[in-house]
């Protein structure tokens, strides 16, 4: 693959999954303001994520994951005051998304202007939005103070995401700037659901209990 990328190989960082050193997470959150792209874990399989501003770094995780025009990025948001400033979301759906929040869901919904058309889905101007429940993701959104540009980290022709850190790093050293490695935060994704329109639906089942959504 001929991406472009900082510098060399990736940077491994090996940060505790409850208790992650902040010294670490300011290391990284200085490579995504570089518009660095990282590998890091979530509580539904690892990520690859790039700050919002980055057009690069968005176009390097399409040309990782062989994605078309048509995938929905995901932005991955510390809190419900980050996530209501990047998608519509009336009342109802309000608190349906609140009730299982922080957790393994990714909701699809209406974006408003604060979200680069790049990022968007072509036809319905929607886009992927979770919170995620890990610690480690957490720091780094803390520190970032704004949404991670996320994709799970599903190589293309593989039908599950990569789990170990130290084999992201192996297999993906020459495209990629970070990896954090905090052990195996599992291979399920999270379960999508898309509240766009006005009845919900599930587009995959994972971590996430559909049940609410059913």
């Amino acid at each position: 693959m001929d991406v472009p990328k900082l510098d060399g190989m990736a940077r491994y960082f090996d940060v505790h999954p409850v208790d992650p050193q902040p010294r670490a997470i300011r290391q990284v959150v200085d490579l995504l303001n570089e518009d660095g792209l990282i590998a890091y874990p979530t509580d539904s399989s690892y990520a690859l994520g790039c700050r919002l501003g980055n057009r690069k770094g968005i176009e390097r995780i399409r040309e990782i994951r062989h994605l078309g025009s048509d995938h929905h990025f995901t932005l991955v948001c510390r809190d419900f005051a980050q996530f209501g400033q990047f998608v519509q979301l009336n009342n109802s759906r309000f608190r349906m998304v609140k009730s299982v929040t922080p957790g393994g869901y990714t909701f699809i919904l209406p974006a408003t202007k604060e979200v680069p058309r790049r990022l968007l889905h072509p036809k319905k101007k929607t886009v992927g939005v979770r919170i995620p429940d890990h610690r480690v993701a957490q720091a780094l959104l803390a520190e970032l103070g704004e949404p991670l540009v996320s994709s799970t980290l599903l190589l293309p022709g593989e039908s599950e995401p990569l789990t170990q850190g130290w084999e992201i790093k192996e297999r993906l050293d020459h495209l990629l700037d970070a990896v954090l490695d905090s052990g195996d935060c599992g291979a399920e994704p999270t379960t999508v659901v898309d509240l766009s329109r006005e009845e919900p639906e599930i587009l995959r089942r994972g971590t996430g209990d559909p049940a609410p959504f059913e």
